[in-house]
């Protein structure tokens, strides 16, 4: 039987994430994943590179086949060609939060991506406890830093926030965040299948949920994972695609 682990405070286990968290420059791994939404299931491959701070790209394909969709996506801007039907897009954040039902931005998608914590959002008001085995990290009012805020419309975001922790490798296995203005609208993630990637642990299997008006469920399972070297990612639409809004 395990020993009960030592209470600690949150400041210092913000410092134990921060020690722990994955560090790169440039992230790639491919992917597989299966997705659910209103009793629709699909199954997709695909490549994720992410630059840190910067760029996310992400390419989806059948599970044979060529490639069926690219997106990407930047702190203030998401494109997407859709090479089934022809069309592309390019706009803001509005159009994922519509398709996801979610209401997320780079940071929070970013960190949801790779099992960090949000970079972009300020560390105050966190209450620190022990639940189930491990750390919990609880806040309900953490705003983005305002360097970082780029339209007068996230000035107002005040999200809450739940981190569970490994007490031992310091990790997030769970988290999820939603909005205090539109609490309907949660995300969350379980990671799992932990693994030494250069000397840092990153979980192969992540589990997504998203609460809103549906609820959409996608699981994860990474491979091939890199944290070396510039990844060389493309975004070119063909001639004779028609743009959506």
């Amino acid at each position: 039987m395990k020993a009960p682990i030592k209470e600690e405070g949150a400041d210092y286990l913000i410092k134990k994430l921060d020690e722990n968290e994955l560090q790169f420059t440039w992230f790639s791994a491919k992917f597989s994943t299966d997705y659910e939404n209103e009793g629709q299931k699909n199954s997709f491959n695909g490549i994720l590179r992410i630059h840190k701070d910067s760029l996310i790209w992400l390419s989806f394909s059948p599970l044979f086949g060529i490639e069926l969709f690219r997106m990407e996506i930047t702190l203030d801007s998401v494109k997407y060609i859709n090479r089934m039907n022809h069309t592309y897009f390019i706009g803001d954040y509005n159009y994922v939060n519509t398709f996801l039902h979610s209401n997320i931005d780079f940071d929070i998608l970013q960190s949801f991506l790779i099992g960090n914590d949000l970079s972009l959002y300020e560390n105050s008001s966190f209450k620190a406890s022990v639940d189930n085995g491990g750390y919990k990290l609880a806040t309900a009012e953490r705003r983005k830093l305002k360097k970082f805020v780029r339209s007068s419309q996230e000035k107002v975001r005040v999200l809450i926030q739940n981190l569970w922790i490994d007490p031992v490798t310091f990790k997030i296995t769970k988290a999820n965040v939603k909005e205090i203005q539109k609490p309907n609208m949660k995300l969350e993630a379980n990671y799992s299948g932990f693994e030494d990637i250069g000397h840092q642990l990153f979980p192969d299997k992540i589990s997504f949920d998203i609460s809103a008006d549906n609820d959409i469920r996608v699981s994860v399972a990474f491979s091939k994972i890199s944290l070396e070297g510039k990844q060389i990612q493309t975004f070119k639409i063909p001639s004779g695609y028609t743009r959506i809004k």
